[in-house]
């Protein structure tokens, strides 16, 4: 996919953040889009900053854990655009707690989510990609999904699953030889409101760690969607997000399993 003009695009948590800074960028680059989430407030008003840049967008109530319902949303896109090109699996949650302090209840809804969301995704809109003729699939992982870090047990769970699931479907995608390119996306620390609306387990004070994160996030969501779409027009196999990723990416192209090492080491120094 080389460029997205008179492309039909669908972006899941397109209310704010990352997904909203994707729908801009396609809006201005000419795609038609099918925009979701959960809260509808906050999608129309993506959808309708970008009917401002002149690109036709629709809203639409989403929750990517239920499968049927995604498989309706699906009908949906093609009933109102046409087969869908363009698929970004972005909506996502945090989650940072030991796996001592982790409740049954917040792993279950961080999976149902981050994994969750992106299978009954990727298998809803699978067909009308291949259709397109020119179609790919960008599903978000993080940076988290390149290598484990200590209070994030669940969320790698979810995102090294996303990773995996990605690259075995580029791979069957160029085996069959559909048109249809598959990028898995790894976002550093991004100035969005991902950490504010995370969990925390134990007595971790999540306001605090938001802010921690905020402080260390270097990269806009504006940034970050301009770094995607250049690797989705490139059809790179992974998207790395910030400069915090590419360190991330290279520990453990470096040093295998040492990295876990230096990553304790740093965890530790932050905890004294």
């Amino acid at each position: 996919m080389k460029n997205f003009q008179d492309k039909v695009a669908v972006i899941t948590g397109a209310g704010a953040g990352i997904g909203r800074a994707l729908a801009l960028e396609l809006a201005r680059s000419g795609a038609r889009l099918a925009l979701s989430g959960r809260d509808l407030t906050n999608v129309s008003e993506t959808a309708a900053l970008c009917e401002k840049e002149g690109a036709t967008a629709r809203a639409f109530r989403l929750d990517v854990t239920d499968r049927a319902a995604f498989y309706a949303h699906a009908e949906e896109v093609r009933a109102a655009f046409g087969p869908a090109n363009l698929l970004v699996n972005n909506a996502g949650v945090s989650l940072t707690a030991t796996v001592e302090e982790l409740t049954w209840e917040d792993f279950e809804w961080i999976v149902n989510i981050n994994f969750w969301g992106v299978m009954h995704g990727t298998k809803a809109f699978l067909p009308q990609v291949i259709a397109s003729g020119d179609g790919h699939i960008a599903n978000v992982s993080s940076m988290f999904g390149l290598a484990a870090c200590p209070s994030q047990g669940a969320y790698n769970a979810t995102k090294f699953g996303i990773r995996g699931f990605t690259d075995a479907l580029r791979q069957e995608m160029k085996i069959a030889g559909h048109p249809v390119g598959v990028s898995s996306v790894h976002p550093g620390m991004v100035k969005t409101e991902i950490a504010w609306k995370a969990r925390a387990g134990g007595e971790r004070d999540r306001d605090a760690l938001a802010a921690n994160f905020d402080r260390l996030a270097k990269t806009t969501a504006e940034d970050a969607a301009k770094i995607i779409l250049r690797g989705i027009r490139k059809d790179k196999a992974k998207i790395l997000v910030g400069a915090d990723a590419r360190v991330i990416d290279l520990l453990p192209r470096l040093f295998g399993s040492g990295y876990q090492r230096i990553i304790t080491a740093q965890m530790k120094n932050e905890v004294n």
